[in-house]
């Protein structure tokens, strides 16, 4: 059938024929904070930590999951992201970045659903808003080889262990396809989720100043130092590493005292567009 002009089309258009999905966002909320010690003479390890939150419903009921929720037929992505982790988590104004979409047929036993992930990352020690009764921090640990990823999660109370294979996609992004091989304790694809987040939060790292989002305002060298090791999983000389932070950073008048430990002065960000 042939129409003179869009409204026309758009009158007569039947929608019925196609398939029905729908869409969803789930939010990936990073955060790294001082490790609690009982000597004070001895300086505090830095904790990688994500944020999940114990589903109460069906599917996949009392199974961990990243904060998430169906998009509003009006709503862009976005908001509807943040306001997904404002509900789920009381937390609001915080650094949030699209990551990929994830929308493999059978992700989700209920229904065609695609869903938006987002990262978010945030400097724990200064949250002041307290996330809700079913929501948890885990601190993350990571074992990685050539071909898999195993990854720890511990809030102190319960563990969960996934592993996923990896499979370099093309040498020229540094992307990779994930297939999750083992996971008793997380729902839907989540497991790929959070490798994928880990991976694009190491490949930003050095090149970008995203870290900072999960740093305190006034911080020391070493302090951020432990922050890039504990994300990049290994140790950075001291050289190398002052060269990837020489223009992020600038040296205040404050001093860091107390703890057993020598005075050390203390930085701030250097946002870009600044004269410091």
């Amino acid at each position: 059938m042939r129409y003179d002009s869009e409204e026309e089309f758009l009158r007569n258009y039947d929608s019925s024929k196609f398939d029905k999905l729908s869409m969803t966002v789930d939010v990936l909320i990073f955060s790294v904070s001082d490790e609690v010690v009982s000597n004070y003479r001895k300086l505090s390890n830095k904790k990688f930590s994500v944020l999940l939150v114990k589903r109460n419903d069906y599917p996949f009921k009392d199974k961990w999951c990243l904060p998430g929720g169906f998009i509003g037929i009006d709503e862009e992505l976005e908001d509807a992201a943040r306001r997904v982790l404002k509900k789920e988590t009381n937390l609001e104004n915080i650094y949030l970045e699209q990551l990929y979409t994830f929308g493999e047929v059978d992700r989700d036993p209920r229904m065609r659903i695609v869903s938006t992930s987002y990262l978010a990352l945030i400097d724990k020690n200064k949250l002041n808003s307290k996330v809700s009764a079913n929501v948890s921090w885990f601190d993350i640990s990571i074992s990685e080889t050539d071909k898999e990823i195993e990854i720890y999660l511990d809030n102190g109370e319960e563990r969960i262990r996934f592993v996923v294979s990896k499979k370099l996609r093309d040498m020229t992004t540094d992307r990779y396809d994930f297939v999750t091989t083992f996971n008793d304790k997380l729902a839907f694809d989540h497991p790929k989720v959070i490798v994928s987040g880990i991976f694009r939060l190491k490949n930003k790292i050095e090149y970008t100043d995203i870290v900072f989002n999960m740093m305190p305002e006034y911080f020391t060298l070493g302090e951020l130092q432990q922050v890039y090791e504990v994300i990049l999983g290994k140790k950075l000389l001291a050289p190398a590493f002052r060269r990837i932070i020489a223009d992020k950073v600038y040296k205040t008048d404050k001093v860091k005292t107390g703890g057993g430990h020598r005075p050390s002065a203390m930085y701030k960000y250097r946002a870009k567009n600044s004269h410091l």
